[in-house]
């Protein structure tokens, strides 16, 4: 049975409760997304053959300290850096080093800063140079497979509907969808409930109530859905070698739709290829 709950100031640790936020933590939720959008903003004119995701990491951190903010993942559970960045055929967690991005490649780089005590949580998908079609389309795909998702989130809902409309979505362009991880509650905490699967059923999963806050974050593979960790027990691949993708927001439920508080400031969390955002993707 889920429990939800009123969202206390200063929580400690994930019950399996579902937190209701009220209006004042929408609004510390807006100021601590904005800063992260407005770091993956600038990283669009980073992004370029020959940079290294070590220096996508520093970036990250100098943006954090003349904000106010603190990177979430930094020394998180043991992790050393300020971002993850997932390249090619890593699925998630890939973790910043000095070996130089190449022409092709595609990356997804994953910000949550900490500001005045809420958490901030969006990736995206950078290209690096030009890129191969196919890589292209799988950007396009995952992008267009996290707007349906966010779609589906409405008060009376179930978490369920938006892991269908993800999964149809994506088998239906010859993709899969990773089962091993999923989106999260998030605010006061950086992962709380309820977990948001990105595959499932319509009416299946919690119900979604006006002031929960969770992440969507769709990992999409152009082959098999199935994944490895490396040993450094944080870097996650696709098995069979094949391209990943992902885009993440993070969304509050209101009382007619939701709101994406990750929204870029100047449109540039879409793709910039060859799909167009679906209508209501901000409601």
């Amino acid at each position: 049975m889920t429990t939800y709950l009123e969202a206390e100031p200063n929580p400690t640790r994930n019950t399996g409760a579902i937190r209701l936020y009220d209006a004042a933590a929408f609004e510390g939720m807006r100021r601590a997304c904005q800063l992260t959008a407005r770091c993956l903003d600038g990283l669009a004119a980073i992004v370029e053959p020959g940079v290294t995701t070590e220096t996508i990491d520093r970036y990250v951190v100098d943006f954090a300290l003349a904000n106010d903010a603190f990177p979430a993942t930094l020394n998180y559970r043991g992790y050393g850096k300020s971002v993850c960045t997932s390249i090619n055929h890593v699925v998630c967690h890939g973790i910043p080093n000095d070996k130089p991005l190449k022409e092709g490649d595609i990356v997804n780089i994953d910000v949550t800063f900490i500001h005045d005590g809420y958490h901030g949580d969006s990736s995206r998908m950078y290209p690096v140079g030009r890129v191969k079609r196919a890589a292209e389309r799988l950007c396009d795909i995952t992008y267009r497979s996290l707007l349906l998702g966010i779609e589906a989130v409405r008060p009376g809902g179930h978490t369920g509907d938006i892991g269908e409309a993800i999964q149809t979505y994506a088998e239906s362009e010859r993709c899969s969808v990773v089962r091993d991880f999923c989106g999260h509650g998030v605010g006061k905490l950086f992962h709380d409930a309820p977990n948001i699967l990105h595959y499932g059923r319509r009416g299946e999963g919690p119900e979604m109530r006006p002031g929960m806050v969770f992440t969507i974050e769709p990992m999409i593979n152009i082959g098999r859905p199935h994944v490895k960790i490396l040993s450094d027990g944080w870097t996650a691949v696709t098995r069979d070698r094949s391209l990943s993708a992902q885009y993440e927001h993070t969304v509050g439920v209101t009382e007619t739709g939701c709101e994406v508080f990750t929204l870029s400031p100047v449109g540039l969390d879409t793709p910039g290829l060859t799909v167009e955002p679906l209508a209501g993707a901000a409601k």
